[in-house]
């Protein structure tokens, strides 16, 4: 994959941002999430006021049923995960095997693992709790090798910086442009003889294609990536709904439900329409651990749509 170069500011930018990083990861666990936490949760709720508008717009479209007491509280929660989020992502600067295994583990490991093992699969997740330790299935499973869709970011620094925390030895990031090549080109042989998993987060705001299909999402009409279950259809490949859920600050647990089996046949959209319903069921659960920031809702159905 080729990558803009650096400029010496921004090479030196980057290091710096490394090394605060790595220092912050480090710290003790209670210094982390007692003290940086909710220093951040200070500055993004009360200071900053991090995209507010968005955040209550978000929810009241979702939850309408719902009283604005009620809308308040989830909005006040959402923002002590926002920070808490930010501090699991920094503490990837410096993570152990041990480290991640203490971190985030898998509820159905064995069942999983039974499932999987000998084989390409799909993970279908979303912007729920830590999402990004989802990379850490390689601790838990050598002979697979995590492939991280992602959207590469403007910010050429953030960029570097997201991919050094996002690589290890069982793990490595490939744009979403780049995913279907990549995977076409190692799907045969593996990578250093290891069964590849797509990682994909499915939740993101797609562009709006003639063709997109429209879902009943959260009372909105919404429109969803579908490169997951184009890729399963055509290469016959498992795909997995990945639950996280949340232990305790900084601590989570991940479930793994499977909703294609790679050979059933299914009507279009309906296997990304099972993703859906999941998302939606595990949001309503506990709406405090999605990220409500994001402008999710930016396109509108227009008469005709499917």
């Amino acid at each position: 994959m080729n990558r803009p170069r650096l400029t010496f500011v921004q090479r030196i930018g980057l290091e710096l941002l490394w090394l605060l990083a790595r220092a912050v990861a480090v710290m003790p666990y209670w210094v982390k999430y007692y003290v940086i936490e909710n220093l951040l949760f200070v500055l993004l709720f009360y200071c900053l006021r991090y995209r507010r508008r968005v955040v209550t717009e978000n929810l009241r479209g979702s939850f309408p049923e719902k009283s604005e007491a009620e809308l308040r509280t989830i909005r006040r929660r959402f923002y002590r995960t926002l920070a808490e989020v930010v501090v699991d992502t920094v503490n990837m600067a410096h993570m152990s095997e041990a480290k991640a295994r203490e971190a985030v583990g898998v509820g159905n490991l064995e069942e999983h693992l039974r499932e999987v093992r000998g084989r390409d699969w799909i993970a279908m997740t979303a912007h729920f709790g830590c999402w990004e330790y989802g990379s850490y299935w390689g601790v838990y499973e050598r002979s697979q090798l995590l492939i991280s869709v992602y959207h590469p970011l403007r910010s050429p620094v953030a960029e570097r910086f997201y991919q050094r925390l996002r690589n290890y030895e069982n793990a490595t990031a490939v744009s979403m442009k780049e995913s279907l090549r990549f995977y076409l080109r190692h799907c045969e042989q593996g990578i250093d003889g290891k069964n590849l998993v797509m990682g994909l987060i499915c939740d993101q705001n797609p562009p709006l294609r003639p063709d997109s299909h429209w879902f009943r999402f959260l009372n909105r009409d919404t429109v969803f990536f579908d490169g997951g279950e184009k890729l399963a259809l055509r290469c016959h490949l498992p795909v997995y709904f990945m639950r996280m859920e949340r232990v305790q600050r900084g601590r989570y647990r991940m479930w793994f439900e499977r909703i294609y089996d790679g050979e059933e046949q299914v009507a279009p959209n309906e296997i990304t329409e099972r993703y859906v319903r999941r998302l939606e069921a595990q949001i309503v659960e506990h709406p405090e651990l999605w990220i409500w920031s994001h402008r999710r809702w930016k396109h509108k159905r227009a008469d005709g749509d499917r």
